[in-house]
C-alpha cells in the first residue's frame, strides 16, 4: 500500500499528472490503513519520497526548457496564471517558495519546474523540496490515517450501539406484544 502511496504522491507532484488523477484522494484513503506506528512510518516516508522526485521531474523539466515551461500545453491546461503564481513565489522568497507553495494545489505542481526554470540552485531546490514533501506527506497521511481510526472507532460504536439497539428493540417488542395481550384479555373479560 506504501508503494501505491508514494506513486500517487509522485503523480500529483509531477508535472500535470496530478491534474489528472488526484493523488492527494488516492494517499488519504491509503493513509486509513497506515493503523499501526510502523506502517504510518513507512507509508510517510514513501509519500514523502514520491512527492520529491515529482518535484524533481518538474525541476529537471525546468531546467531542460527554461522560459519556454510557460508555453507547454501541460502548463496551458494547468493554468498560466498558476505558473505565473509560482514564479511570483519564487521572485518574492526563492527556493523557499518550493515549501510555501506545498499546500496550494496546481501552484504546487509548477513551483519546482518554476524553480528549474529560473536557475534556481539545485542546492537550495533540494531541501526546499524534501520539507515541503515532508508537510504534504504528514498532513496527507496523517489525515488518512485519522480517518481509518476514526472510522474503526465508529465501527466498534456502532457495533455495540446496534447490540444496545436490538435489544432496546427485543425489550420494545416484547413489552408492547404484553400490552397488547392485557388489552385484548380485557376487552374479552366479562
Amino acid at each position: 500500500m506504501g508503494v501505491v502511496a508514494g506513486l500517487m504522491a509522485f503523480a500529483e507532484s509531477g508535472l500535470g499528472v496530478g491534474s489528472i488523477f488526484p493523488g492527494e484522494t488516492g494517499v488519504l484513503l491509503l493513509g486509513a490503513a497506515a493503523a499501526t506506528p510502523v506502517r504510518f512510518a513507512v507509508m510517510l516516508l514513501l509519500v514523502a519520497l514520491g512527492v520529491t522526485a515529482g518535484d524533481h521531474v518538474g525541476y529537471l523539466l525546468g531546467r531542460r526548457y527554461g522560459e519556454r515551461m510557460r508555453e507547454l500545453a501541460v502548463v496551458r491546461r494547468l493554468g498560466v496564471r498558476h505558473w505565473d503564481r509560482a514564479t511570483a513565489a519564487l521572485h518574492r522568497y526563492g527556493a523557499a517558495a518550493v515549501f510555501i507553495t506545498r499546500l496550494i494545489p496546481i501552484v504546487r505542481t509548477l513551483t519546482p519546474a518554476a524553480a528549474g526554470a529560473a536557475q534556481v540552485r539545485y542546492g537550495r531546490f533540494l531541501p526546499a523540496s524534501l520539507a515541503g514533501s515532508l508537510l504534504w506527506s504528514a498532513l496527507y497521511v496523517s489525515l488518512g490515517a485519522f480517518a481509518g481510526a476514526s472510522a474503526a472507532h465508529l465501527e466498534r460504536l456502532l457495533g455495540r450501539a446496534s447490540w444496545i439497539l436490538l435489544g432496546a428493540l427485543a425489550v420494545l417488542v416484547v413489552v408492547v406484544s404484553l400490552i397488547r395481550r392485557r388489552r385484548a384479555k380485557a376487552k374479552t373479560s366479562p
